[in-house]
């Protein structure tokens, strides 16, 4: 009988656990970049969500001044409204503009109870209804 060989065998087919600690290394970084984007891309279809509703918000107002048998008076209101189980806060601003049957409409929706998070700002124009109408000529 030969005396036991002191050489070890290395088995073949397998991955030492450096190659495993550096595998995991890889598949954890990726993972944080995927995690890192999908939470930016969530993060901006809120944002963009809140714009969409506050403009919707916005041209509501409008659509509201522009069907109203009455002339919008000059100055600044405030209010809220209503939309997608949500409160927005809004400002309208009525000016007059250089003709005395058109004024200007300056809509700002507000993303918080503060007036600082501006979502969306809209500009619009609304006649002088039929009714109220100046004739030509003649001063408001």
């Amino acid at each position: 009988m030969t005396a036991p060989s002191l050489r070890r065998r290395r088995p073949s087919g397998g991955f030492t656990l450096i190659e495993i600690l550096v595998a995991l290394a890889v598949i954890a970084i990726g993972t944080a970049a995927v995690v890192a984007a999908v939470s930016g891309n969530v993060s901006n279809a809120a944002y963009l969500e809140d714009r969409t509703l506050a403009h919707w918000v916005a041209m509501n107002k409008v659509a509201e001044l522009q069907v109203a048998e009455q002339w919008p008076s000059t100055g600044t209101q405030h209010g809220d409204s209503l939309m997608a189980s949500r409160q927005w806060n809004w400002e309208l601003k009525v000016s007059e503009t250089n003709d005395p049957d058109v004024r200007r409409i300056d809509v700002t929706v507000f993303g918080g109870q503060d007036q600082k998070d501006t979502l969306a700002v809209l500009v619009a124009y609304v006649g002088r209804p039929p009714a109220t109408a100046v004739p030509t000529g003649a001063s408001p």
